[in-house]
């Protein structure tokens, strides 16, 4: 199938690429707008964002421009989701970046993003679990005096991930629901407590141009955008849901446009709530306990210890989505026989992604166990994970990305160049250009500042790992270019299939 034919047809891009012997299909018409929603809200975890991100800005920065920065992020990606969105109504595959990509510019290319985007993925997840296991490990020896380590909490976790992740997906749908209801219900309590309390009154400082547009602007943005990682993913379950041609679309739109919104209200409440000439110096202090610390003014312990209950189980559900979109990521690229083909199964009851699972499993014990050791008697203490682990691989999935999202941008032009007659000239050019613009400065921007966000000035690691993450790229490409050359039989077929 050409490009020119695909939007015709409608075509389900991956099915021509079987495994044999093995069953190569997930579940089917299993989710609607409403659990994809779920499903990519969960992956930037609110609370996380609000109680993290948004305090971590606020500390780095020293401005109070912080909700401007997510508007902004907000409408840039909404000029991809238009492109993006359209494109995901005739190019269904778990593998989605690398699926586009293949489709829109070439199957090389398409290879050489499924390696980034599956190293990404992984990074994104695996680097969650050393703040997962720091907060919950902290949370359990204040309450009952032990001294649980970290990795152990993290390892609880990722069994029940495991489980879950070999399951049918709308069991995980199910749980996340819950998960980012209650995570919404605490930001929103949290909003309403600071609006009422606002010791120096409202205001629209955080809004004001001389709060925002200075030098701290690309900061903002490059440490802003990982509060959207995660919106990208509802077309990995384009097979999956009920009517993909409408479904993927909208419910990306409805995230992005929820999660933008949101984010830039309730960081602007919490400013409120701590006070504008107060929240720069508060968040550099305490930096995530600081909405904590606020709570406990104001509403009864319990209430305070249930909110920190609701944040660790808000990166528990980040870290569920982010292992769902990877194991789609294996299971894609092993039935498109790029990888091991035995990637490619699912199975027989669940049909779920099971050797991806697995192998994203594997990965995780892997790290956790390396950064376990290598922070055994550190001079960083309890905060080794966070301050490493987490640190270092979800900023550098962040990186990787936005590269990612800009190849996609690309990707979209690339698809629709030969259906000029079928699609608005908005939709296939002026969108993906505006979007691949911005992406482009953000992009860039994170590479200014990758040693400020990794906590790493001077160091070695600032260039290390930008330039591992893009180094998978690479040998995703050299691995394309061994498939034309030796393994033509693959090539071909993923050429003729338009998959990554």
């Amino acid at each position: 199938m050409s490009p020119q034919t695909a939007p015709e047809t409608g075509a389900n891009t991956g099915a021509a690429a079987s495994v044999p012997g093995a069953d190569a299909h997930l579940a089917a018409r299993t989710l609607g707008v409403k659990e994809l929603v779920f499903l990519i809200i969960a992956a930037s975890a609110p609370l996380t964002v609000i109680a993290g991100g948004a305090t971590t800005s606020f500390a780095v920065t020293g401005e109070l421009g912080v909700p401007v920065g997510y508007l902004v992020l907000g409408g840039v990606l909404i000029f991809f989701a238009i492109g993006y969105g359209r494109m995901s109504s005739f190019v269904q595959n778990a593998g989605a970046f690398y699926a586009y990509i293949s489709t829109g510019i070439g199957t090389r290319m398409g290879v050489g993003a499924s390696f980034l985007a599956m190293t990404a993925y992984n990074a994104m997840q695996i680097g969650l679990y050393g703040i997962f296991g720091f907060v919950t490990a902290s949370f359990i020896n204040d309450k009952l005096g032990t001294a649980v380590p970290w990795w152990v909490c993290a390892l609880i976790a990722l069994v029940i991930v495991a489980v879950l992740g070999v399951r049918k997906i709308d069991l995980s749908a199910g749980v996340l629901a819950v998960i980012v209801s209650l995570e919404f219900l605490v930001v929103i309590i949290v909003s309403l407590i600071s609006l009422a309390v606002a010791p120096e009154g409202l205001s629209a400082d955080p809004f004001l141009p001389q709060n925002w547009l200075t030098g701290s602007l690309g900061t903002l943005l490059a440490f802003g955008i990982a509060a959207f990682m995660g919106f990208e993913s509802g077309a990995i379950y384009s097979e999956e849901t009920k009517d993909p041609q409408r479904s993927v679309s909208k419910a990306t739109f409805i995230a992005v446009a929820i999660i933008g919104g949101f984010y830039a209200l309730s960081a602007w409440a919490f400013a409120m709530g701590v006070g504008p000439s107060q929240i720069v110096a508060g968040s550099q202090e305490l930096g995530p306990d600081l909405m904590f610390a606020f709570l406990s003014d104001y509403v009864p312990a319990i209430f305070s210890d249930l909110a920190f209950i609701l944040f660790v189980t808000s990166i528990f559900a980040a870290l569920l989505a982010f292992h769902n979109a990877a194991a789609r990521y294996f299971f894609s690229l092993g039935r498109a026989r790029v990888l091991p083909s035995w990637l490619g199964r699912t199975g027989t009851r669940a049909q779920a992604p099971v050797a991806g699972s697995l192998t994203q499993t594997a990965l995780a014990v892997v790290f956790i166990v390396i950064f376990a050791i290598a922070g055994a008697g550190s001079e960083l203490g309890p905060l080794f994970p966070v301050l490493t682990m987490f640190t270092w691989l979800t900023n550098t999935a962040a990186f990787g990305m936005v590269l990612l999202l800009c190849l996609t941008s690309l990707a979209v032009i690339g698809y629709f160049r030969t259906c000029a007659g079928s699609h608005p000239a908005f939709v296939r050019i002026w969108a993906p250009v505006i979007a691949t613009i911005g992406l482009g400065v953000i992009f860039l921007l994170i590479m200014v500042n990758f040693d400020v966000m990794i906590e790493a000035e001077g160091s070695p690691l600032a260039w290390i790992l930008p330039a591992a993450m893009v180094g998978s790229g690479v040998v995703g490409l050299i691995w394309g270019q061994y498939l034309k050359s030796q393994r033509p039989d693959i090539y071909t077929t993923l050429a003729e299939a338009n998959i990554g």
